[in-house]
């Protein structure tokens, strides 16, 4: 019998249809569809045919991280407005022979010869969004061959040979990915590489349209033949950095040859029995652990879902956790970042006490611990030998740059405007050095065993929503399904790891199906509320069921979310 969790305001009523069927539920909050349960393996990605792939990688004998590595690179295919190989990448994995996880830190630097006093000295306050000056070095290529070296089963070329041929043959576009892809039209047309690869009709492709990106193809086939050093030491990473500095940026052929990505231990907090595991700055992880020993001591069960209590303390948790974002998080080479300190149970007690249940506070200060925006994917592979993944990647700004090199097929990362131009800052800029990252992979593990893989897209709201994942499966007891079907909020505000101060509250965005009595308390204590639409990000998830031997997943339905297994 299929069920439907209706939102009426604080209360969540569960309708059971009578007879043998029952009318689309309309006019109501929302309406989840079934989790999709599976033996053998499975895989959650934000497009149905990079799904497919993982799944196909799966079941010709390849592991979870080879699927995920597949999956990843049809993505920055068939999704180019969110990923591809001229971004970032993170991951924790699970190890079912070593019963233990791993953190992949596969970020770039930013380019050596570039100083901060280069961008004052020529009128800039802070690093533009686009062209070649917010350029790092794209870590994503190292990031597959680490985890392939370390976990992988299958050859690289048969990880690559899906999405080479759908670059040859070309793939229809979704209707979602096809409308943001024209979002971008107007920002990066001007760019002529760009119009190449991406608008090759002169703009970009509709709703059903055939894309394909022989170029792409090609470095890929390169990339399984010769390896990473293809692209970091060959004749590609002169191709990158020639383009980057003919269009007056300052990545060099020396920046990518000396490229690493990190092996790093991931980090956790207990949120009421549950070990969930994010992984250290640079990227903004720790804010979701932080977020979760502020709530920790609310009974948010009884405070119900969606109701004012709730999203108050909600917001004002995330305000708190922000705070020290923006003093913190940054390059932990450059910058001693008191993790374990900013993570602790007796760190949250003392931030916990400035919280008010009565009144949404216009600023918090940052903690005395001693020494946004833009699109994304995610996606969850699991295997039959018990190995999950939790991958995360990115271009930042969705599609980038506008930074094409010349016959790649691929657009360059803008994480570099993600540096402050402060000095002093924890994130200012300094050659060589990783810029504060968004994007975060999430596990959790419960009794030392893995219980959850997942992530959810969105730059800043990527925290806010791995917290509002995690509290409504387990204060509010919804599937993994429902958890990610339910409306969101999205805080915008405080200060910014970029220096830039936002210092009147910022707007509390309520994604629709929050009743209106609801909106109106938080109104009066002081909350300012924003939009209803955009921005609440791209979840999907896998959930191991020790008790059956199964996997549960499930996938966003807000995007071309897909989960499915076998």
């Amino acid at each position: 019998m299929r069920r439907l969790w209706i939102l009426t305001g604080p209360i969540i009523f569960l309708v059971t249809p009578m007879g043998h069927g029952y009318d689309r539920i309309s006019g109501e909050s929302f309406a989840s569809r079934s989790e999709v349960i599976a033996t053998h393996g499975m895989a959650a990605t934000s497009q149905p045919l990079a799904t497919q792939v993982a799944l196909d990688i799966l079941k010709s004998g390849g592991n979870a991280v080879d699927a995920a590595i597949a999956a990843n690179a049809t993505l920055g295919l068939m999704e180019p407005t969110g990923n591809g190989i001229g971004g970032d990448l993170f991951a924790i994995i699970w190890d079912a022979k070593t019963k233990k996880l791993y953190g992949l830190n596969a970020s770039g630097r930013s380019p050596r010869s570039l100083t901060r006093k280069w961008f004052i000295e020529n009128g800039y306050e802070s690093i533009p969004p686009r062209g070649a000056l917010p350029v790092s070095v794209p870590g994503t290529v190292d990031g597959w061959f680490e985890m392939h070296q370390r976990f992988g089963s299958l050859p690289m070329k048969d990880l690559l040979q899906p999405v080479i041929d759908y670059a040859r043959e070309g793939f229809p576009v979704t209707e979602y990915i096809a409308w943001l892809w024209q979002k971008y039209e107007p920002i990066l047309g001007g760019f002529p590489a760009f119009r190449e690869t991406y608008m090759p009709a002169g703009r970009a492709p509709a709703k059903g349209e055939i894309f394909k990106n022989p170029r792409l193809a090609n470095t890929l086939e390169q990339l399984a033949e010769g390896g990473r050093d293809v692209f970091y030491k060959g004749e590609m990473a002169h191709v990158i950095a020639d383009h980057v500095q003919a269009n007056g940026g300052f990545l060099s052929y020396e920046d990518l040859a000396t490229h690493y990505s990190e092996w790093v231990e991931p980090v956790s907090t207990n949120y009421r029995g549950y070990d969930v595991w994010e992984l250290p700055p640079n990227g903004q992880g720790i804010a979701a652990l932080q977020m979760l020993n502020i709530l920790e001591a609310f009974d948010l069960a009884a405070m119900g879902f969606g109701s004012a209590d709730y999203l108050h303390v909600l917001t004002e948790a995330k305000k708190l956790a922000f705070e020290d974002r923006a003093k913190f998080y940054a390059d932990p080479e450059f910058f001693d970042v008191p993790v374990e300190e900013l993570i602790s149970k007796e760190y949250a007690e003392e931030k916990r006490k400035l919280l008010s249940m009565e009144t949404a506070a216009k600023k918090y200060p940052a903690g005395d611990a001693k020494l946004e925006n833009g699109d994304t994917i995610y996606l969850a592979t699991a295997d039959k030998d018990g190995n999950m993944v939790s991958l995360i990647q990115s271009n930042y700004r969705g599609m980038g740059t506008g930074m094409v090199p010349p016959g790649l097929g691929f657009n360059l990362q803008d994480r570099g405007e993600l540096f402050s131009l402060e000095a002093g800052h924890a994130n200012s800029f300094e050659p060589g050095k990783r810029p504060f990252q968004t994007i975060i992979p999430a596990f959790v593990t419960k009794d030392g065993k893995p219980w959850l893989s997942f992530g959810l897209m969105g730059g800043g709201m990527q925290p806010q929503g791995h917290v509002q994942i995690i509290v409504n499966l387990i204060d509010f007891g919804m599937n993994l399904q429902e958890a990610g079907d339910a409306p969101r909020i999205l805080h915008e505000g405080s200060s910014q790891p970029t220096g830039e101060q936002m210092n009147d509250g910022g707007l509390l965005n309520l994604e629709s199906g929050i009743d209106e009595q609801v909106v109106d308390e938080l109104r009066k204590r002081g909350h300012q509320i924003g939009s209803s639409t955009g921005g609440y990000g791209g979840y999907q998830a896998i959930r191991r069921d020790q008790e059956n031997g199964t996997y549960i997943g499930a996938s966003e339905s807000r995007k071309d979310g897909h989960a499915a297994g076998y």
